[in-house]
Formats: C-alpha cells, structure tokens, sequence
C-alpha cells in the first residue's frame, strides 16, 4: 500500500517562528521530520506551509514543498482545509495512495517506531478510518470540567450525569486526549466520506483506532520548548 506522509504547519503563530526555533542544534520541525523520514512503511514526503523558513527546513530532510495559499496562513485556517489542499496537490503528481500520515511541525513527541505501528495497524485492517496516538489526562476529564451559566456561575460542563462523581481522579473512568504529534489517516475512505466524521477532526471518520503513549508535548509557549528539550535528551536516539 501507499503511504505518503504530509509534514503540516504554518508560520503566523503567537510563538514567532515557532516550529523553526532552535533546539538541541535543530529547528524543532527536524524532529518530527526526521523521525517520520526514518519510519520504514512511508513512500513519499511532503511539507505543507505558507512560510519559506518552514519549507526550507523541511526541503533539507527531503520533504517536497507544498506552498499554501493565504486563506491557508491565517490563525483561524483549519486543518482539513490544508489536508484537502494538499490531497489535491499531490494527487496532480502522484497517485494519492492509500494512507496518509499527517505530521504536525509542533510536536517532537514522535517515534519512527510508533508510525510505523500505526501505519501497519490501518494496512492490517483498512475499514479503519484513522489511527491516532492518545495519552491518559484523569487530570482534565470532563466530569471535572465546569462552564458558567447564564447567572455568571459554575456549572457542570457534562449535563445529566448519574451517580457520585469521585473527586479524586483514579476513580473516575479512564479519559483519553488526542495527540498533535501525528495522525494515520484512510486516504480513499477520508474522500469517500467527504471529510465527515466524529468532531471536532471529522477527517479522521468514525472507525478511529488508538495507540496510547506517555505524553504529548505540543509548543505553543517558550516553556514548552524547554519540556520539549528534556523529552529529546530522553528519548531520541540519532
């Protein structure tokens, strides 16, 4: 099967230069980059942005530019936007193949070992719509979450909810939160549905399978830059 793999992010973000900061000696794209260059199931290699630093970055690990159109740059560009843009790109060039493996240029939180997972994951079974990394937050659940009602006070975010709500974390369901690192998604049943699906990501369809990790570190903040160092000291090998 076809795998192609499509390095994504952008350069107007609060952060300036986020994804081309330095770290350890390497723009922190070079880390999802390099790791997804080294999985042993992708064919081809692909970057999509608006900003020449991001490309360039990406071109030095052999990825092929995709330039995005402005609607594409903005804070509020969408992420299925720039797949269906990207799609269409590639598919005047190459067959579109039968997987795509989105990776976000803000994470360094990616193993070429864990792509490869995924990957095989979805060729073993292709009704599968996506298969996505996922860490355990008890911390954040959603019986813990609250939102503020017409009165300017707290509420429950989860309405009708039966039964005692422990308020300690180890007792309450096991809650899961999707990773921004990387996303294996089922190119042809993503065209076939017309990008609809579970929300918010409704590219990733309705039949989603899992593979739990750690942790995830997206950077968005200065601080994050330096948990992002210490997960490289810790787990990159090359």
């Amino acid at each position: 099967m076809k795998v192609i793999a499509l390095l994504t992010g952008r350069g107007n973000n609060t952060l300036k230069d986020k994804n081309v900061l330095e770290v350890l000696g390497h723009p922190v794209l070079y880390y999802p980059a390099h790791a997804t260059k080294a999985a042993q199931t992708i064919n081809s290699y692909y970057c999509s942005s608006d900003d020449e630093k991001i490309l360039s970055a990406a071109e030095a690990e052999g990825y092929e530019r995709i330039v995005r159109p402005d609607y594409l740059g903005t804070p509020t560009s969408q992420h299925v936007d720039v797949i269906k843009h990207a799609i269409e790109y590639i598919g005047a060039r190459e067959e579109i193949g039968d997987i795509m493996v989105v990776v976000l240029a803000n994470n360094v939180t990616i193993k070429s070992e864990w792509v490869d997972a995924c990957v095989k994951m979805m060729q073993e079974d292709m009704s599968i719509t996506a298969v996505v990394p996922v860490y355990e937050d008890n911390d954040h659940h959603p019986l813990r979450g609250k939102r503020v009602d017409e009165n300017g006070r707290l509420q429950m975010y989860e309405k009708n909810v039966e039964g005692k709500v422990s308020t300690n974390r180890q007792d309450l369901p096991k809650c899961y939160f999707l990773s921004h690192n990387f996303w294996v998604l089922n190119t042809k049943k993503m065209l076939e549905s017309g990008y609809e699906g579970q929300k918010p990501w409704e590219f990733m369809g309705n039949n989603i399978a899992y593979y739990e990790i750690e942790e995830s570190i997206d950077i968005h903040k200065s601080i994050d830059l330096y948990i992002a160092k210490e997960w490289i000291k810790e787990n990159y090998t090359d």
